[in-house]
């Protein structure tokens, strides 16, 4: 009976996932988030109920906390997954002949804002105006007023060159925040043939593991880059491309969101775009997307995909489901040559 527990048998999900991460059919990454959903909530909750008492109704009170939790309709899918897996394990063992009801959960898609060109030019003017002035960054909070203690490092109040370069490497890469956080020059090789880009042979993501290939612009990035860390000792295999002093990578990563969002204010641009999503640094991603999208020509959609390692469906339901006509009107109103104008 020691398995009629949602702790010991969230234990047991837990060993067999680390199992799937060391046959190669998992990411340890998923597992993390696997832990973090059931501390959160799924543990907490189900803590004096046995799986084999569970039932319809305490399913539709835990969407209920979840809900209450201002959890999104796909958070709340994705922790009724990580329940499911659990019920089962329950029926393995023979407290439960089938996994009880489970509530309805109508997903909605929300794709990721983006920046028009004429915004993207902006922030970038702005990430080198305030590297070259030194400006430091202001240690009050828009909503609530003066921090005493800012978050923030000292030594992060400056904006550093990093900042613009990350920009302009995000847009003309394709490359996920995360990417950024991991990249090392070992991941990068310069390749200068009939075209020129940078070959990206990053570590895994999302079970994605082909290189990306980057436009032109990333290079000069790349390569300034490079000659800053080479002049500062740095820039060997192992070192970081961007903020190479930084070994604690999940702070170098929310240091450059916090960057992103005072270089946002300073361009004087919403951080929030027409639809009330927020505009963080992951909206670079699809700006690099949906720029190919716009104004790249004879671009397939499965070649950007499988570039952005991504799927042609992801880009149609969270990148190009915003792309509407007027965005390209010129594409619209093109005509073949050689054909007759209809009268």
């Amino acid at each position: 009976m020691r398995f009629n527990r949602f702790d010991a048998l969230a234990e047991q999900l837990i060993d067999m996932e680390n199992q799937r991460v060391q046959r190669g059919e998992l990411s340890a990454a998923s597992v993390g988030i696997l832990k973090n959903r059931l501390d959160a909530h799924v543990l907490p909750y189900f803590k004096y109920i046995p799986p084999s008492q569970v039932t319809p109704m305490m399913m539709d009170a835990f969407v209920k906390r979840l809900t209450d939790s201002q959890l999104s309709s796909t958070t709340v899918s994705q922790y009724l997954v990580v329940v499911r897996k659990l019920l089962k394990l329950a029926i393995r063992h023979g407290f439960l002949r089938e996994v009880p009801e489970l509530p309805s959960i109508k997903v909605a898609n929300r794709p990721r804002s983006m920046l028009s060109l004429k915004e993207y030019a902006a922030v970038v003017r702005t990430a080198q105006r305030l590297s070259s002035k030194g400006t430091k960054a202001p240690e009050v909070k828009a909503s609530t007023g003066y921090r005493e203690r800012f978050w923030v490092q000292p030594r992060h109040l400056s904006l550093p060159p990093d900042m613009a370069w990350v920009i302009r490497f995000m847009v003309n890469s394709f490359v996920r925040p995360g990417d950024i956080r991991q990249l090392k020059h070992k991941h990068v090789q310069v390749v200068r043939a009939d075209s020129t880009y940078l070959r990206l042979t990053l570590p895994e993501t999302k079970k994605h593991d082909t290189p990306v290939v980057t436009l032109r612009p990333a290079v000069q990035v790349y390569e300034v880059a490079l000659a800053r860390a080479q002049a500062m000792g740095r820039g060997d295999p192992e070192d970081y491309v961007f903020l190479p002093g930084g070994t604690d990578r999940v702070y170098a990563l929310a240091v450059l969101g916090f960057w992103f969002k005072w270089v946002m204010r300073e361009a004087r641009l919403p951080l929030t775009d027409e639809r009330n999503r927020p505009r963080t640094l992951y909206c670079l991603r699809h700006t690099s997307i949906m720029f190919r999208l716009l104004y790249g020509q004879g671009i397939d959609m499965l070649t950007l995909a499988r570039n952005a390692r991504t799927s042609v469906q992801m880009i149609e339901r969270f990148y190009a489901s915003s792309l509407d006509g007027e965005m390209n009107v010129a594409m619209i109103q093109s005509r073949r040559k050689g054909k007759v104008k209809p009268q």
